[in-house]
C-alpha cells in the first residue's frame, strides 16, 4: 500500500527497535505531534477563559447545594460552557483524526504479531460453513514445505496443515469442489502478512495463518500488545506534554 511505503519511510527506522522501545517512540511522537496541532489550532487564551469559567461555576453549584433552583442554573450554564470548550476542542481531533488512523494501520501491521521465520514451522487452518464437508487441498510454491498430506478431510468445520519454507512472500491457494480460495505468507525476520483472510460467499469462512499475537509488555502479569502498550503511554507524555506547554 501507498500509506505503508510512506508510513515505512517516514518511521520505518524505529523497526530496528525492540518492539517495547518502538511503540514507546511511536506514542511520543504521536502523543508531540497531537499536543502541537492542538496548540496552534485552539485559542488558548479563549480556552483557559472557558476552563477557569467551568471550575467557578462547579465551585457555585456546590454552595447552591440548599436552594435547587439557583444551582440547576449554575449547572445549566456550566454544561453550556463545557459544550462550547468540547466544541473548540473537537477541531484539532477532525485534522488529526485520518493520520493518526493511517499511523494506527501501520503500526499494526509492523507490532501485532510474530513474523514467522525462515524454516520456522507454522500452522494454516481452513475454518468453513456449518455444511460444509469432504476434503479440501492446499497448492503452495516448491518454497513451501507441507508437512503430511496435502489433502485433508473437513472435521468440525476446519482443516489444517503444518507448513514451513523459505524467506519471501509466498502464495497459498486451497481446492474445494472446484473453488479455489487463496491467502498470501510472508516468511520474514521481522515483517509478517495480515494472518486472517475472511471470505464471503464460499464454503471456507476464513483462513487463518498462524502468527503468535506478540506481548508488547507485561503489567503485573496482564500481557498487552502493542495498541493496550501505546494507550498507556500516550496517556501519560499527552498528560506530560500538555502540562509542559501549559495547554488548556
Amino acid at each position: 500500500m501507498v500509506f505503508d511505503s510512506f508510513f515505512d519511510l517516514v518511521f520505518g527506522h524505529v523497526l530496528a527497535l525492540p518492539t517495547f522501545w518502538a511503540v514507546l517512540v511511536m506514542s511520543l511522537l504521536i502523543s508531540l505531534i497531537i499536543t502541537v496541532i492542538y496548540k496552534y489550532t485552539t485559542n488558548q487564551n479563549l480556552m483557559k477563559e472557558m476552563k477557569d469559567e467551568i471550575k467557578e461555576l462547579q465551585k457555585e453549584a456546590k454552595e447552591l447545594k440548599d436552594n435547587p433552583s439557583e444551582m440547576m442554573k449554575a449547572n445549566k450554564k456550566m454544561m453550556e460552557t463545557n459544550m462550547k470548550y468540547m466544541t473548540h476542542s473537537l477541531k484539532p481531533t477532525l485534522i488529526t483524526f485520518v493520520p493518526i488512523i493511517l499511523i494506527f494501520g501501520w503500526m499494526s501491521s509492523n507490532f501485532a504479531y510474530e513474523p514467522i521465520k525462515p524454516k520456522q514451522e507454522f500452522t494454516v487452518d481452513a475454518v468453513f460453513t456449518e455444511e460444509a464437508t469432504g476434503k479440501i487441498k492446499i497448492y503452495t510454491s516448491n518454497e513451501i514445505d507441507v508437512q503430511g498430506d496435502a489433502e485433508k478431510d473437513i472435521k468440525d468445520g476446519k482443516a489444517s496443515w503444518l507448513l514451513s519454507g523459505g524467506k519471501g512472500e509466498h502464495l497459498l491457494e486451497f481446492g474445494i469442489d472446484g473453488e479455489k480460495q487463496s491467502i498470501n505468507v510472508i516468511i520474514d525476520d521481522s515483517k509478517y502478512s495480515e494472518p486472517l483472510k475472511k471470505i464471503k460467499n464460499s464454503k471456507i469462512k476464513e483462513i487463518v495463518i498462524g502468527n503468535r499475537k506478540k506481548t508488547v509488555m507485561d503489567l503485573f502479569g496482564w500481557k498487552l500488545g502493542w495498541l493496550g502498550t501505546y494507550i498507556i503511554f500516550s496517556i501519560v507524555f499527552s498528560m506530560g506534554l500538555r502540562k509542559l506547554m501549559k495547554l488548556h
